[in-house]
Order: C-alpha cells, then sequence, then structure tokens
C-alpha cells in the first residue's frame, strides 16, 4: 500500500494542542488522519489508538455505541502524558461496512439482533476493516513500536502482521449506558473485547 502525508498542523482542541497529520492513500484516494502530540521518536514506545470513524457515534452524539466516549477519551489520555498519536481511520464506519449498511444493521437490531447477528443477516462481514494504512501512517510519521490503546485484540494482531510492533495493550474502558449495554456486552463476550464492567 502506499499512503503519502500531504499536510501537517496545528489542531487546538478542548484536550490541548495536537498536530494533524492529513495523509491520502494513493489506489483508492481514502483519506486518514493522525492526531499526535509530543515527540513521537525515542526509545520509549508511544501510547497509540488507532480509532475507526463513527459519524453516528462522534458528530451526532448516538448512545449506541461508545465511539465518542473513547475518541475524547484517548484524547484526554495523549494531553495526560503529553506523548503519542491517535490514528483515525476514515471508511472504518460500521467496522467496515460503510455508513448506510451501519443503519440498515441498527434496523435489524432494533428487530432484536445483536451487533454481530445484524450483519451476518445482511450477508455482510462482522468486521470488515483492515489497518495496513494505520501501519503505514506510523511508520511515516518514525513509530515502529507502540503501547496500543484499545479492548480489542484483533487490532493488536492486525498491526503486528503489519509490522508494527505493540509493546504493551492499554484498556480503554468507558462507563456502558443502557443504550449501548448489549452492544459492549457482545463484543466482550463475542469478539473478545476487554470489557471488566461485566466481571
Amino acid at each position: 500500500m502506499k499512503i503519502e502525508l500531504i499536510v501537517s498542523t496545528r489542531l487546538p482542541t478542548p484536550f490541548g494542542e495536537f498536530t494533524i497529520h492529513g495523509f491520502r492513500e494513493s489506489d483508492t484516494g481514502q483519506e486518514h488522519v493522525v492526531l499526535s502530540m509530543g515527540d513521537l521518536s525515542g526509545d520509549e514506545p508511544p501510547l497509540v489508538r488507532v480509532h475507526s470513524e463513527c459519524l453516528t457515534g462522534e458528530v451526532f452524539g448516538s448512545l449506541r455505541c461508545d465511539c465518542r466516549p473513547q475518541l475524547e477519551a484517548a484524547m484526554q489520555r495523549l494531553a495526560e502524558v503529553g506523548r503519542g498519536a491517535i490514528v483515525y481511520m476514515r471508511g472504518h464506519e460500521g467496522r467496515g461496512i460503510g455508513l448506510v449498511q451501519k443503519l440498515r444493521a441498527y434496523a435489524e437490531q432494533d428487530a432484536g439482533a445483536n451487533t454481530i447477528e445484524a450483519n451476518e443477516v445482511l450477508g455482510l462481514p462482522v468486521d470488515a476493516r483492515r489497518y495496513d494504512a494505520a501501519a503505514c501512517m506510523l511508520r511515516s510519521l518514525g513509530v515502529n513500536r507502540i503501547r496500543l490503546l484499545t479492548n480489542n485484540p484483533l487490532k493488536v494482531l492486525a498491526l503486528q502482521e503489519m509490522g508494527i510492533e505493540v509493546a504493551s495493550r492499554e484498556t480503554s474502558l468507558t462507563p456502558p449506558g443502557p443504550e449501548n449495554e448489549r452492544y459492549l456486552r457482545t463484543k466482550q463476550k463475542q469478539m473478545g473485547h476487554m470489557a471488566h464492567w461485566f466481571d
């Protein structure tokens, strides 16, 4: 995969000032961004979250998922440690099935299916995301070894397969609510996600 760093610029946020790096995949034209704080080079691996785009949660505040609280918690955590990055993957809406297909899956969930069953009923993969672009962006910023902020064991494996060394994994737990508890329980029980709320 070929991915190009197009621009880096300052991004002031309520959590502090980040540098935002804009990337474009050469073959598809898909654009992604990385938010970074501090110097990512050095012997100690930086804290990194690989975060999937979620319009419904991050823009409209949907309570069906925990995407917005996860993103905000990651930004807060980076501000606290003063060093790290959030790799924001566009094109990952609905675990990679796309926005409208995700809305169709929501309708199936309203009819009683869980998040995995909904995708299966629609003939869609449970998780269609790829992380090769994430690995390429990290490498282009000089990062080959990371502390990964995630609850998802598949992200660890995917990044390792792409040549990124995951020195450690840190959980990113946000409290469940009545609208997303079933979703989070399903991810814990059927997808291996860490979620101590239900232990």
